[in-house]
C-alpha cells in the first residue's frame, strides 16, 4: 500500500506540472529565445561542477564508510596534487566560460540596443521602421501609447510579428516591472525615469504581460494582455481603437492616474502627443513646473533655499487615499519674478535666463531678505570694498 500510494502521489504530481506552461523555456521572440539559451548554457555549465560533487558525495561516504574494512585508513593524510588541480582547475575553467557568455550577451542583449535580427537566419531589412510603444505603470494598471498611431490602450498590448517593437517604460508614482516573458525579460519602470526595451515578436498568439515588482494592494491584477498578430490584423486592430475609443488629454489621464483595482480593457481614439514626456517629468498638472524646466534653473544658479520645498505630490495619494494629512498643504513654483516683472511671469511665459552678466537680479516677491554677515577686516580697504561689492550683489 505504501509503493502504491507513492506511485499515486508521483503520478499527481506530474499531472499538476504537465498543466504549466514553460513559456520561459519556449518563448514566441527571438530576444527572449536568445535569453532562453543563455540559461540553458549556464545551467549545464553549472552542472558539470554540481553533478560530478554530488555523485563523489554518494561514492566517499559508501566507500569510506565504518563497515568497510578494504578502504584504506590515513588518519595523517593531509594533501593531494592531483585533487588540488581537479578541486580548482575545472570550477575556474567553468567561471571563465561562464565570464565570457555573460559578457558577451550582457551586450548583444542590451535592452537598448536596436535589433540587428528578426530571428536567427533573417536580419532586420534596412527600410523597417521599429513600432514606437510608450508604456506607463499606473496604479495597478497600464497604459500603453502608440504615438505614430495617435491612440492608447489601458491592459491591452498588440504588434505585428517580425516587427521591430521598441518600448519606452515609465511609471506614474511607484516602481514596476514590465515583462512579457514569451517576449523579452523584465524591465523596470520607474518614476521620473525612461527606460527602454527592443523586442520582437516571431509567432502569431496571445501571450500574457504582468508587473514583475510588487507595487501595493492591487499589484496581483495587474496584468495585461499581449497579442502577436498579422500586418492587417493590426491595422484592424487600431482602426477598431480609432472607431470605437476616447480621447486621452491630460485631464482624462490625471482621471486615470488615480488608484484603481482589476481595470477592464479600454482605448483611446486619440492622444495629447507631449502626454508621456509629461508624465516622465512629473509635470501633467496644469501650470506644474517640469523637471527639465526646473534643470534649466538649477543650471542658472537655482532658487537658493526658496526652492527647497518646490514639491507638488498626488493629492489623492497624500490626503484621500490614505486619509491623513501629512505637514501643509503642498506648493511649488509657477513663475518666475525679476525686476521688469515684480508680480511673476505668465505662466505659460517660457522661461528666460537672466543675461550674465547683467546688474538685474531675480526678485523674490515677498520673501524675507536673505541674512548676511560681513568678512572680517584683514588689513587695507581693498578688502571693506570687496566685501561691501559682494553683500551688494
Amino acid at each position: 500500500m505504501k509503493r502504491l500510494r507513492t506511485i499515486a502521489l508521483l503520478l499527481s504530481a506530474c499531472g499538476l506540472l504537465g498543466g504549466c506552461n514553460a513559456v520561459v523555456l519556449s518563448p514566441s521572440g527571438y530576444v527572449a529565445l536568445q535569453q532562453r539559451d543563455l540559461l540553458v548554457e549556464a545551467t549545464i555549465l553549472m552542472l558539470l561542477i554540481i553533478v560530478p560533487v554530488m555523485v563523489t558525495t554518494v561514492v566517499f561516504a559508501w566507500r569510506y564508510r565504518q563497515s568497510n574494512s578494504a578502504a584504506v585508513y590515513e588518519p595523517d593524510w593531509n594533501h593531494s596534487t592531483y585533487l588540488e588541480l581537479m578541486i580548482w582547475s575545472l570550477p575556474l575553467l567553468i567561471i571563465i566560460c561562464l565570464g565570457a557568455i555573460t559578457w558577451a550577451s550582457t551586450h548583444l542583449l542590451d535592452p537598448y540596443r536596436p535589433l540587428s535580427q528578426i530571428s536567427a537566419d533573417q536580419p532586420v531589412p534596412e527600410d523597417t521602421r521599429p513600432l514606437r510603444v510608450d508604456v506607463v505603470a499606473l496604479d495597478w494598471k497600464w497604459l500603453f501609447i502608440y504615438p505614430d498611431y495617435g491612440i492608447a490602450t489601458v491592459n491591452d498590448l498588440a504588434a505585428p510579428i517580425n516587427q521591430p517593437i521598441e518600448f519606452r517604460i515609465t511609471s506614474s508614482s511607484v516602481m514596476n516591472s514590465f515583462y512579457i516573458p514569451a517576449l523579452a525579460g523584465q524591465i523596470y519602470a520607474m518614476p521620473a525615469m525612461q527606460t527602454q526595451l527592443r523586442a520582437v515578436i516571431n509567432r502569431p498568439g496571445v501571450y500574457e504581460g504582468f508587473s514583475a515588482n510588487y507595487s501595493g494592494a492591487g499589484f496581483s491584477g495587474m496584468h495585461f494582455t499581449f497579442r502577436g498578430v498579422s500586418d492587417d490584423d493590426f491595422k484592424s486592430w487600431v482602426a477598431e481603437a480609432k472607431a470605437q475609443g476616447t480621447g486621452l488629454d491630460r485631464a482624462a489621464y490625471l482621471t486615470l492616474e488615480r488608484p484603481s483595482e482589476d481595470e477592464p480593457v479600454h482605448r483611446y481614439s486619440s492622444v495629447d502627443p507631449t502626454l508621456f514626456k509629461a508624465i516622465v517629468e512629473l509635470c501633467v498638472e496644469p501650470s506644474k513646473m517640469c523637471m527639465s524646466e526646473m534643470s534649466a534653473i538649477d543650471a542658472k544658479g537655482g532658487l537658493g533655499i526658496t526652492g527647497s520645498a518646490n514639491l507638488m505630490p498626488f493629492e489623492y495619494d497624500k490626503y484621500a487615499r490614505r486619509g491623513a494629512v501629512f505637514g501643509v498643504e503642498p506648493s511649488y513654483v509657477a513663475s518666475l519674478c525679476t525686476p521688469d516683472e515684480p508680480t511673476g511671469s505668465k505662466p505659460d511665459a517660457p522661461f528666460s535666463a537672466v543675461p550674465d552678466p547683467a546688474p538685474a537680479r531675480l526678485v523674490g516677491a515677498g520673501l524675507r531678505l536673505p541674512s548676511f554677515t560681513p568678512l572680517p577686516p584683514t588689513s587695507g580697504p581693498s578688502a571693506l570694498r570687496i566685501a561691501f561689492r559682494r553683500s551688494g550683489s
